[in-house]
C-alpha cells in the first residue's frame, strides 16, 4: 500500500511538471518574440535552458548515488519556483538565457530534465519486470495529459487581455507565475515520500558495472535522436506554425492540446505493443512514421494538411518513451538502475541543446520547413541503427 501512495506521489509532481512545461514550451517562443527577440535568439535561449538541463542533471547523476533521491527533487521543484519567479522580470537577452541556463523551464515537453531521472529510478524501486514497462507508461500517460492540459492554458493570456483588458506582456508574466506555483506543488509531494532511497549501500560499488558498455551505447544512439528531436521542439516548431502560417497563440494552444492528448494515449498503447513485440520493435516501427509524417509536413502549403500530419505524428512518435525507459531499466542491474539513468539522460540532453539554436538560424533561412527535415532525416538514421545494435537483446519480461 505504501508502494502505491508513494508511485501516485510521483504521478501527482509529474503532472503539475507536466502542466507548467505544456503552457511555458508554448509560451516561451510567443513572449521572445512579444519582446521583439528574433527566431534566431530564441533558438538560443532555448539552447541555453537545455544545455543547463544536461549539466545539472549531470551533477545530480553522480549526486544521486550518494544522496537522499527525496531531497534532490524537493531541492529541483525549489529551482523550478525560482524560475518561474525570475523569468517574467527579465528583459535582455544576457539575463533571460541565464535564467534559461540556471532554471527549469522546458522548450520541448518530452522526457529531457533534472527531474526525469531521480523519478525515473524512484519508480523503479521495487517495481517488478512484468509491471515496469506499464509503471513508466503510467507515468508518462499522467505527464503528456497534464501536459496537454498546460497547452491548453496557454491561450490564457489572450483571454486575459480581451476579457480583463490586461496588457499583453503582463499577462504572460502571471502565466509565468502560475509556472512558479505548479514547483511548490511538486515540492509539497515529494516532501511527502519517503526517505531512504539512497542507492550507496555499498559505497565502494561503481556507479556502473557490469551493463556499462551497453548502457554507453544506448547512450550514443539516444544523443543522436535527442540532437534531431531539438530541430522540432515544441517551442521552436510553435515558433515555426507562428512564422508559417501566422497562427494564433489561442489556435495553437488548441492544437497542441490535441497533440499532446494524442501522445498521451499513446503510451498505455506502447506498453502492450511492448509486451507483445518486443521494445526495441515497438520504438523503431512506431517512430519511423512520425519521423516521415514531419518530413511530409515541411514541405505542405496547407495549413489544415500541416495540423492533420503532425497530429499523426504526435499519436506515434512518443510511443518510444516508456518503452526506452524500461529498456534502460531492465538490461542494467538495480544497483545501477539511477546512474544509468542519469547517464542516458545527460548526453540526450546535451546533444539536444545543441540543435535548437541551429534550428533558429534555420527558420530564417529560404525554405522555412527545413529544421523539420533534418529531424525527420536524423531520426530515422537513429531508428535504423537502434534496430541494428539491439534487435537480439531482450529484457527479462520478454524472456520470460
Amino acid at each position: 500500500m505504501q508502494r502505491r501512495k508513494d508511485i501516485a506521489l510521483l504521478y501527482g509532481a509529474r503532472a503539475a511538471r507536466g502542466f507548467g512545461d505544456g503552457f511555458a514550451a508554448i509560451l516561451l517562443p510567443a513572449y521572445l518574440s512579444q519582446l521583439g527577440f528574433s527566431p534566431l535568439q530564441i533558438g538560443i535561449v532555448a539552447t541555453a535552458a537545455l544545455l543547463g538541463s544536461a549539466l545539472l542533471t549531470f551533477v545530480i547523476g553522480l549526486l544521486a548515488p550518494r544522496q537522499d533521491l527525496r531531497t534532490l527533487l524537493m531541492g529541483c521543484a525549489a529551482l523550478m519556483i525560482a524560475t518561474g519567479a525570475a523569468f517574467p522580470n527579465a528583459q535582455h537577452l544576457a539575463f533571460i538565457g541565464l535564467i534559461a541556463f540556471i532554471g527549469t523551464m522546458n522548450p520541448t515537453t518530452g522526457d529531457i530534465g533534472v527531474h526525469v531521472p531521480l523519478e525515473q529510478a524512484m519508480l523503479a524501486h521495487g517495481v517488478s519486470d512484468k509491471n515496469r514497462t506499464r509503471t513508466f507508461a503510467r507515468y508518462s500517460l499522467f505527464g503528456a495529459l497534464s501536459t496537454a492540459a498546460g497547452a491548453l492554458a496557454a491561450g490564457a493570456p489572450d483571454l486575459l487581455v480581451s476579457a480583463a483588458g490586461m496588457d499583453r506582456n503582463g499577462a504572460f508574466k502571471i502565466m509565468f507565475y502560475v509556472y512558479a506555483a505548479l514547483g511548490l506543488v511538486a515540492g509539497l509531494l515529494y516532501s511527502r515520500l519517503p526517505r531512504g532511497e539512497k542507492q550507496a549501500a555499498a559505497p565502494q560499488t561503481r556507479a556502473l558495472g557490469p551493463s556499462r558498455f551497453m548502457v554507453y551505447k544506448l547512450a550514443a544512439l539516444f544523443s543522436l535522436d535527442a540532437f534531431a528531436g531539438g530541430f522540432a521542439v515544441q517551442s521552436l516548431l510553435a515558433l515555426w506554425l507562428f512564422e508559417r502560417f501566422d497562427l494564433s497563440l489561442a489556435a495553437a494552444s488548441g492544437f497542441f492540446f490535441w497533440s499532446n492528448v494524442l501522445s498521451a494515449f499513446s503510451y498505455p498503447v506502447a506498453a502492450r505493443l511492448g509486451t507483445r513485440f518486443g521494445l526495441i520493435n515497438t520504438m523503431v516501427f512506431t517512430h519511423m512514421p512520425s519521423n516521415i509524417c514531419l518530413i511530409l509536413a515541411a514541405f505542405s502549403g496547407s495549413l489544415t494538411v500541416v495540423l492533420a500530419l503532425l497530429l499523426v505524428r504526435s499519436a506515434l512518435s512518443q510511443m518510444d518513451v516508456p518503452t526506452r525507459t524500461s529498456f534502460v531499466m531492465a538490461v542494467v542491474t538495480p544497483a545501477e538502475r539511477t546512474a544509468a539513468a542519469s547517464i542516458t539522460a545527460v548526453p540526450r540532453s546535451l546533444a539536444s541543446s545543441v540543435s535548437p539554436a541551429i534550428s533558429g538560424a534555420l527558420l530564417s533561412s529560404a525554405f522555412i520547413g527545413l529544421p523539420l527535415v533534418v529531424c525527420g532525416v536524423l531520426k530515422i538514421v537513429y531508428d535504423v541503427a537502434l534496430l541494428v545494435a539491439f534487435r537480439h537483446v531482450r529484457s527479462p519480461e520478454e524472456r520470460g
